[in-house]
């Protein structure tokens, strides 16, 4: 494996790529120390640690929560705070529209012409998105704060919250070109690079948390950082990962038979051929969109809980927003893995259609064996791809929730915990393979053995 990297920065072309995409991803973290001038970070520390210890604070937990499922730092107050998340949630909404707004499905069909408009529309929309998000978030840290201090110090005004807004939403869209020069001239992609990148930066103060706290606590049978904890976490993590790898990669494989031609005297086609369906067709979507709606009774209940105060209808609506506590509570689990279910199915019927492909089929002039080429093989496939998607639904719900589990059982750090599931590992595993693809492609390309092949 050391001699197939040295050979990956032997190619000058391939080792440019990779430099490069290091240094903007170096760019990248840089950008999260340039923090704006009037945020009190004192404050922000007090909140998160109020919102940590259980103190009913709703930005703290606001914070807390988001930055762990949007791969974001929105408590450092920088000029990347939003992140890339704008972007993806612009990409989202655009591609949800492709199915059901006709002239946005006939731009797309337009090959790379109609992707490039897209595209440019979904810069457009970011930028919309990144202002009203950071705008709200803004106005949230312009009244929150302990001990009723604000965030924002003395810089309250509606003039410096616009000038936040400006700044961040500058910052995020500075990360989407950052994005678009990895894709450009880097190697991976860009965008999924980044999201990696902001995952990834947290484990640093995960293992420093954990070493400091084996040094003064001691590794002891029963303790907080006891050797039985570690030593479960070593092996959930080890598990979760190969089981994620198996998965991601997992296929159904259908046969296709291509139709004999004869012309003259020769015999062309009928070669038998295999048709990969993904077992987890909807990859990491689900997870989004389900942590995404569950967050908004968890604040609405709780924001009209502080709302009514000490009142018997604002005690019923801090315990009901309780109930949807990300980590926390039967309920919450219930409704996640409910939630991924349906977006599994939904996610699958608006980008897998199996008439489309029995078309293209059909156009081919291949079949699948025992399935009449129209309307029999769509329905073929429609239920292999609803069979499968129950699979992959199922290993997505486990996934989620698996970081609830280790909060409630091993530790109490929600943080620490996601990084046994949930969105980021699904993110990490896949970004890594897709890279790993990428190079093997370029090595390929030249003639050298890929770093996944087994050596002879």
């Amino acid at each position: 494996m050391f001699s197939k990297l040295l050979t990956v920065f032997r190619i000058p072309e391939l080792r440019n790529k990779i430099l490069l995409t290091i240094v903007l991803l170096a760019v990248y973290r840089l950008g999260f120390h340039i923090t704006l001038p009037f945020i009190d970070h004192a404050k922000v520390a007090e909140v998160m640690n109020n919102a940590k210890t259980g103190s009913k604070e709703g930005i703290g937990g606001l914070l807390q929560v988001v930055s762990v499922f949007a791969a974001t730092e929105l408590q450092s107050g920088s000029v990347f705070g939003l992140g890339i998340m704008p972007y993806i949630t612009a990409s989202i909404v655009f591609q949800l529209l492709a199915t059901v707004y006709p002239p946005l499905e006939a731009i797309q069909k337009e090959g790379e012409s109609g992707r490039r408009r897209i595209n440019e529309y979904t810069r457009y929309a970011t930028v919309v998105v990144c202002a009203f998000q950071s705008f709200a978030l803004l106005w949230s840290m312009r009244g929150a704060g302990a001990q009723g201090g604000s965030i924002l110090a003395e810089y309250t005004g509606v003039h410096w919250i616009v000038f936040g807004t400006l700044v961040m939403t500058a910052g995020t869209v500075f990360l989407m070109w950052i994005g678009e020069q990895i894709d450009a001239y880097g190697i991976g992609n860009g965008i999924s690079l980044l999201i990696m990148a902001g995952i990834l930066a947290r484990m640093p103060a995960i293992v420093t948390k954990w070493v400091e706290g084996i040094r003064t606590k001691g590794v002891g049978i029963g303790t907080e950082f006891g050797i039985e904890r570690l030593l479960v976490m070593m092996v959930v993590f080890v598990a979760v990962i190969a089981v994620v790898v198996f998965i991601t990669q997992g296929q159904r494989r259908i046969p296709i038979q291509s139709a004999k031609h004869v012309r003259g005297r020769r015999v062309s086609g009928g070669n038998r051929q295999w048709l990969p369906l993904r077992v987890n067709q909807s990859g990491v979507m689900p997870i989004i969109f389900a942590s995404s709606l569950l967050m908004i009774p968890f604040f609405l209940f709780g924001q009209l809980g502080r709302v009514f105060g000490e009142s018997g209808l604002g005690q019923w609506l801090d315990w009901t927003g309780s109930l949807f506590a990300p980590g926390q509570g039967f309920v919450y689990s219930c409704g996640y893995i409910l939630l991924i279910y349906f977006f599994c199915y939904f996610w699958t019927a608006i980008t897998f259609n199996p008439k489309d492909m029995a078309e293209n089929l059909k156009d081919s002039g291949s079949f699948i064996p025992g399935y009449r080429p129209g309307s029999r093989t769509a329905a073929h496939l429609e239920q292999v791809m609803l069979r499968i998607t129950y699979v992959g639904a199922a290993f997505l719900a486990v996934i989620a929730v698996i970081p609830t589990i280790i909060s409630n059982t091993i530790t109490d750090d929600f943080v620490t915990a996601s990084f046994f599931g949930g969105t980021g590992l699904l993110i990490i595993v896949s970004v890594a393979l897709d890279l790993v693809q990428k190079i093997d492609s370029h090595l390929v390309m030249r003639n050298y053995p890929g770093l996944l092949d087994s050596e002879n």
